[in-house]
């Protein structure tokens, strides 16, 4: 099976995040796309505003109708910060015989050498750049399939909305918004003590 990592802090999981994912497994002919929402991010401060439990359910709500989407907790079931050469590596561990992708924005190509350990996440994927401007540039002993896409949703913007009291949010399939709503997530009070 060829299988793709898709990592992030998925707080909360947006059409944006569905629809780049599906343009991946479309570009190329992916067998599985596995959403890996990290516990903490080393690349933000702070735990995310929602659980990890709220966040893996939304994940679970947002991608019931796609047979293709995985949700793993890989990632939130490890103590520390979710480096990215540690998940791909237990990969390798658990899919010895499939090959490996990893999706990421077009940003996170350019910032990827800053990232902990980027040669033995390339020595394990191919990575999988979306982005919407200019082509990313290729980088020696990295293998990189470039897919050009881009969507508006913003988790940022959603949390923002909710806030100021929204019920439902555009970007959201309607279960998701009903579990945020129902959760009381991203309220004023949840959002300033991040």
């Amino acid at each position: 099976m060829k299988i793709a990592l898709f990592g992030g802090t998925f707080d909360p999981i947006h059409l944006g995040h569905v629809h780049l994912a599906r343009l991946a497994k479309e570009a190329l002919g992916l067998d599985e796309v596995r959403f890996l929402p990290c516990r903490i991010s080393p690349h933000k401060a702070g735990l995310p505003p929602a659980s990890g439990m709220d966040r893996m359910e939304m994940l679970r709500l947002a991608l019931a109708d796609e047979t293709w989407a995985v949700v793993d907790d890989y990632e939130l079931t490890k103590e520390g910060p979710s480096f990215s050469y540690e998940t791909v590596e237990a990969m390798v561990a658990r899919y010895p015989d499939d090959p490996l992708f990893w999706i990421m924005g077009g940003d996170q190509w350019a910032a990827l050498p800053r990232w902990k350990e980027p040669e033995r996440l390339a020595a394990c994927v191919e990575f999988i750049v979306i982005a919407r401007g200019d082509d990313p540039q290729s980088r020696a002993g990295y293998r990189m399939h470039l897919v050009k896409g881009d969507h508006p949703a913003s988790s940022t913007a959603i949390r923002q909305s909710f806030s100021h009291g929204a019920e439902s949010h555009p970007w959201l399939k309607p279960a998701v918004s009903e579990w945020i709503v129902k959760r009381g997530l991203y309220q004023e009070q949840s959002l300033e003590d991040c």
